[in-house]
């Protein structure tokens, strides 16, 4: 059976070069903050990967620290920009506003709740049909109180890319940080820091073929936040704990071969997702495309099969050998419909009918015709058992 993976917004394989360094670096075990040999041995090879993860987004190497997952990146950020202990953070700001949008990440959303329970105000932006926020509502949200503002730069579920340089210009002009979570967004398409005019940017090693454990956050130089994990005085005093050696390594070699290779590869993804778009809408009735049209992340395609439900045609693809999501990774172990979706306007039954293909570097021409022979003829036989469907 021929197995086509077609879920790389929920974690992408390694690298083939990334492996290879990580098999190479094994033996490097120093801690990187000793002073003897086997320490700067590793000091060097951290600090040459953080060259290389700055290099990617445009930023300097001082203003990259790692951390664990881009969920702690996003941690690190909301929580060290709204601390107020001023032992911890002697310029705290004593405004207790954050403004974000209605499809953020958990890892995002979780945080914001938590600071709401603590008596900050969180104004959660609506967004439109295609997912995208207006900029003309995050400038009128904006107040003397506000502190942060949080919007990601595209959506892991429907691959609407955020008008993030306006906002930002936005927020720069009122004098309030602004963070954009860039974790789909790093590696499978441009982002530059310097363009975008951001103070802060979350990203990730598995979406971008490097292992799980590792994952980087920048801060614009300049900025102090209070330390996210608490203890000696790695990563500029900001987040503490040994750093990840392999981990660190391996995030580096993934950056510098996207570098390299991403015009390319955005490229050839993008005419692979068109395929299979336009095979889909050829082949499949009822159904509609989640996202701006053209705005959106050049691997990522959202689809709406009405009258069955997702997880179904997940299972039944799965079966076939093709592995897609009905969402965010993060939130399958939920039967709630998907909060993207709902933002968008989908009602339930449309949103517990949706699929998202997320295409990679791996995927060819063979897997998207593969797809398209088997999601047409999946769909048909779950709908010839749907009673939603025989009543249409």
């Amino acid at each position: 059976m021929r197995k086509v993976y077609l879920d790389n917004n929920a974690t992408t394989p390694l690298h083939p070069e990334v492996k290879k360094v990580i098999v190479e670096n094994l033996d490097l075990f120093g801690n990187a903050s000793s002073v003897h040999f086997f320490g700067q041995e590793s000091r060097k090879a951290v600090e040459d990967a953080r060259k290389k993860v700055a290099a990617l987004i445009n930023a300097t190497p001082e203003e990259i620290v790692f951390t664990s997952c881009g969920s702690e990146s996003n941690n690190l950020v909301i929580k060290g920009v709204t601390c107020q202990d001023i032992y911890c953070k002697p310029d705290a700001h004593t405004g207790k506003h954050i403004i974000t949008s209605q499809i953020e990440h958990p890892s995002v959303m979780n945080p914001l709740r938590t600071l709401e329970r603590q008596g900050f105000k969180v104004t959660w932006l609506p967004v439109d049909k295609y997912g995208l926020v207006d900029p003309d509502l995050v400038k009128k949200a904006i107040t003397k109180q506000t502190v942060l503002i949080t919007i990601m730069t595209a959506n892991n579920e429907i691959g609407t890319i955020e008008p993030i340089a306006e906002i930002a210009k936005i927020a720069r002009e009122h004098e309030v940080y602004f963070h954009t979570d860039a974790v789909q967004a790093v590696g499978k398409m441009k982002v530059d820091v310097k363009d975008l005019g951001v103070d802060f940017l979350s990203l990730s090693g598995h979406k971008l073929y490097a292992p799980k454990g590792v994952a980087a956050v920048y801060i614009r130089k300049g900025i102090f936040v209070c330390p996210s994990l608490q203890g000696g005085h790695q990563e500029r005093g900001i987040r503490g704990g040994t750093e990840n050696n392999l981990g660190i390594i391996a995030l580096g070699k993934a950056c510098e071969i996207a570098m390299k290779n991403l015009d390319a590869e955005v490229e050839k993804i993008w005419k692979l997702r068109e395929k299979l778009r336009k095979g889909i809408e050829d082949r499949v009735p009822e159904i509609f495309i989640n996202g701006h049209p053209e705005r959106v992340m050049p691997n990522t395609l959202s689809v709406t099969f009405k009258y069955i439900e997702g997880e179904s045609i997940a299972l039944r693809l799965s079966a076939e050998g093709i592995a897609v999501s009905t969402g965010s990774a993060c939130a399958s172990g939920s039967l709630e419909p998907s909060h993207v979706l709902l933002a968008i306007g989908l009602p339930h039954e449309h949103a517990h009918g949706t699929i998202r293909f997320s295409l990679g570097i791996e995927n060819t021409e063979e897997d998207i015709d593969y797809a398209l022979e088997v999601v047409p003829r999946v769909v048909k036989e779950l709908r010839e058992m749907s009673p939603l469907w025989a009543r249409k």
